[in-house]
């Protein structure tokens, strides 16, 4: 079911990657439309500067120079602002081929008859605009616009000739060019119609990718599983909302290095391409806030290792958190049989063994098997009471503690008890809080992390032996304390069992200490998480609910 699931979502995941990358079609008609006016403006310009330059004798505007220079400046700055208005109005194109094609039928004509017919050679700048509008018109218009500038050229030829301004042979060239011109707006009306069906397929096609994108987010944003997308680089190419709580991310943009978001989970991926992408085991890492644990499974989107991964993001507290609570129910149901047929033997065992010490004639070899049963029966004797004290789940206190305070007189209690050189400990502070907790837990919590801390945790004549640190949180400011030591660390294969029941990894131990921490941590709606130190040892961090939302939940 899981296995589905996640091959489901590598699909929709692989297809919103791809999606993504693809542009969107552009607007040939709007483009090739541009490219006419950008020439347009440059054939217009160029006319001017020649007419304006070339005066004695005129290079252009033969006939009527002052006709000719007059109707290219109009036409120029007729074509700099339709140019202007085209690249700034996405839809303009559209009502402006038309406009823009009469005024060239107008102006050019006007130009020809002012240079001396069609022998000055302007006409061929009608072949040009009739054949770029024929790819943007309908036909009807196409036709159209073909016949208007034929009759304009056989017009302009007519009123030379009646002028006495052209031979009659030039009706021939005229005659030819309006043929010419018909053929080109032929010849290009099946082009231009498959240019358009081109364009509006290209125009749904884009639409429907941009909805179906549209729609992929949506799912995306909306799983309940934290998923993130990192791309062979090391960049996010995908990001939920969820993920970016976890990871710290104020937003969910796309592009940003991975590790200058999330350091942890950047080494993890590349550990596991490192491995080859064979590991299939989850690893942990610590949520941007420092509050969850989280679990990151990886999955390659390609057959190559190398390239793009998905990574599932678990809260590991909530399958832990199932897993202790059955757990918990085996015990309840364990604890009034182990009260009654463990603990009466025991205390028998052991009353045994102090009348056995009390008598004379004990030598060393018997003095060494009494102690043996001695300490054996006050360690069952210890389990014994953990465990009923799990089952019975007493109601908590919880009130309002000053941190400062209470860690001074703690820490100055623990040393005397232990008897521990005043030094062992550094508190440091990054902010003056209040917690609401219940302080005999609160008490039992720090006593059993700092227990463990001094005797595990490296030389305890050392100066700073044990780092107490509390404060808020970054990002969520929730507030918290932490217990950390300078040792050899916790083992990574027993980190995960860490937090479990009886999971021990001394001589002695009754592997319930860290167990019975985090359920009292979890009473109080604290949260107990490990962190292995940089550089060796152990950081053992409370995450305190706020008080002020304790006091409005309840």
């Amino acid at each position: 079911m899981a296995l589905a699931a996640e091959q489901t979502i590598q699909g929709q995941l692989k297809a919103s990657l791809e999606i993504l990358s693809r542009p969107i079609a552009n607007d040939t008609s709007r483009r090739l439309q541009l490219l006419v006016s950008i020439f347009r403006v440059i054939v217009a310009t160029t006319i001017v500067i020649a007419a304006a330059v070339y005066t004695d004798p005129p290079l252009l505007g033969t006939r009527h120079p002052n006709l000719f220079f007059f109707t290219a400046s109009v036409y120029a700055a007729l074509a700099w602002m339709t140019m202007i208005y085209q690249s700034r109005a996405a839809d303009s194109h559209r009502m402006l081929a038309p406009l823009q094609l009469i005024i060239d039928i107008i102006c050019v004509t006007i130009m020809l008859h002012a240079s001396g017919g069609i022998s000055s050679g302007l006409g061929s700048l009608l072949v040009v605009f009739v054949g770029a509008a024929s790819l943007t018109l309908r036909s009807q218009q196409t036709f159209l616009a073909a016949a208007i500038c034929a009759l304009a050229i056989l017009g302009e030829q007519l009123a030379s000739y009646l002028m006495g301004l052209s031979p009659a042979n030039a009706f021939i060239p005229a005659g030819v060019l309006g043929a010419i011109i018909f053929t080109i707006a032929l010849a290009a009306n099946p082009l231009a119609r498959r240019l358009q069906e081109s364009e509006a397929l290209a125009h749904q096609r884009g639409i429907d990718l941009a909805n179906m994108a549209q729609l992929n987010e949506y799912i995306i944003q909306h799983l309940r599983e934290s998923i993130v997308v990192v791309d062979e680089l090391g960049s996010i190419r995908l990001i939920n909302q969820s993920a970016a709580k976890h990871l710290g991310a104020s937003t969910r943009k796309t592009g940003q290095s991975l590790i200058s978001l999330s350091p942890d989970l950047h080494r993890i991926i590349l550990n596991w391409r490192r491995a080859g992408g064979s590991s299939s085991a989850p690893e942990n890492f610590v949520s941007a806030d420092g509050s969850t644990q989280i679990d990151a499974f990886i999955a390659p989107l390609e057959r190559d290792g190398d390239g793009p991964v998905l990574i599932f993001l678990e809260d590991a507290s909530l399958l832990a958190e199932k897993v202790q609570q059955t757990k918990l129910a085996a015990l309840g149901r364990l604890s009034a049989s182990i009260a009654h047929e463990i603990r009466n033997p025991v205390g028998a065992i052991s009353h045994a063994g102090q009348l056995l010490q009390e008598s004379t004639g004990v030598d060393e070899y018997e003095q060494r098997l009494l102690d043996i049963i001695g300490q054996n029966s006050k360690r069952v004797s210890e389990i014994v009471d953990n465990v009923l004290q799990l089952s019975r789940r007493e109601p908590t206190s919880p009130r309002l503690i000053s941190l400062s305070t209470w860690i001074e007189e703690f820490a100055d209690e623990f040393a005397s008890t232990l008897e521990l050189p005043p030094n062992t400990f550094q508190i440091r502070s990054t902010d003056s809080l209040e917690v609401r907790m219940d302080p005999s837990h609160l008490r039992q919590i720090c006593w059993n992390l700092c227990e463990n801390a001094v005797q595990y945790g490296g030389a305890t004549d050392a100066e700073h032996h044990v780092a107490i640190t509390y404060g808020r949180l970054p990002g969520t400011r929730r507030p918290f304390l932490e217990i950390a030591d300078r040792g050899p660390g916790i083992p990574a294969s027993m980190r995960d069992q860490l937090f479990e029941p009886f999971a021990t990894g001394r001589v002695g131990g009754t592997g319930l200490g860290l167990f019975i921490s985090r359920e009292l941590c979890e009473c109080n709606r604290a949260a107990l998480i490990f962190e292995p130190h940089d550089g060796g040892g152990s950081i053992f961090r409370i995450v305190f609910a706020d008080p002020k939302r304790w006091e409005s939940m309840s």
